[in-house]
């Protein structure tokens, strides 16, 4: 399994957890309020692509979809309930950042953004960073009308049907659009789980609408 669910109902990408410099997770129904408060930067999510270097907590009071940060025992921190949460992370440079990629975040291609930001703040290569994609709606519940399919006809140039209802695999885009920008295929682990059919373990706001919470997924390079 390249992802595994610990008795805490937090996911982990297995390649990941022996890096002990590092620590993740991206959380479920089951790990409501598993990340530290006190010691955690967020945002107020508004899907865009607007990316925020943190250094203290006070970063939630900000606005964007992506955080970026060196600084060590920070967790950076996003919520999703559907959209896809993305980790990136620089072994090399101890580097890491969270992106919340909903459709909007995934056409701006945020990720990607996020990959040439940390490039930006800290010096990371592409070849360095690894990326691990959470659970997040998939591509067998994710219809999309005309208006939104357009809007991934560069990231799937194969594709002749996204003139019309189509559906669309989010995390495959995402992949792609970190390969653009030199993430190497190999270094790019997705989980393959949906949270629209995955039943009671995650929240999913297409599935159940106003009564959907979020799921908190998150990163820190350790003290």
């Amino acid at each position: 399994m390249r992802f595994r669910l610990g008795d805490d109902g937090v996911y982990r990408c297995a390649a990941w957890e022996s890096l002990g410099w590092l620590e993740h997770g991206f959380g479920t129904r089951q790990s409501e309020g598993w990340l530290p408060e006190e010691a955690s930067a967020d945002l107020k999510q508004i899907h865009s692509d607007v990316i925020v270097r943190a250094e203290t907590p006070a970063s939630r009071f900000c606005e964007g979809d992506a955080l970026v940060t060196d600084r060590p025992g920070l967790w950076i921190r996003i919520r999703t309930a559907d959209c896809l949460p993305v980790l990136l992370m620089d072994g090399r440079r101890r580097a890491v950042a969270a992106v919340h990629c909903g459709w909007r975040g995934t056409a701006l291609e945020l990720a990607a953004l996020a990959v040439r930001r940390m490039g930006e703040e800290f010096g990371s290569d592409p070849a360095d960073v690894r990326a691990a994609v959470g659970p997040g709606i998939a591509a067998c519940c994710f219809e999309v009308g005309p208006e939104v399919a357009r809007e991934f006809r560069g990231a799937f140039p194969e594709r002749s049907d996204l003139e019309g209802r189509a559906n669309v695999d989010l995390a495959e885009a995402v992949a792609r659009q970190l390969e653009g920008v030199g993430v190497r295929r190999d270094r790019i682990e997705a989980s393959g789980l949906c949270t629209r059919c995955g039943g009671e373990r995650f929240h999913s706001y297409r599935r159940d609408r106003e009564r959907a919470g979020r799921m908190e997924s998150g990163i820190r390079v350790r003290e």
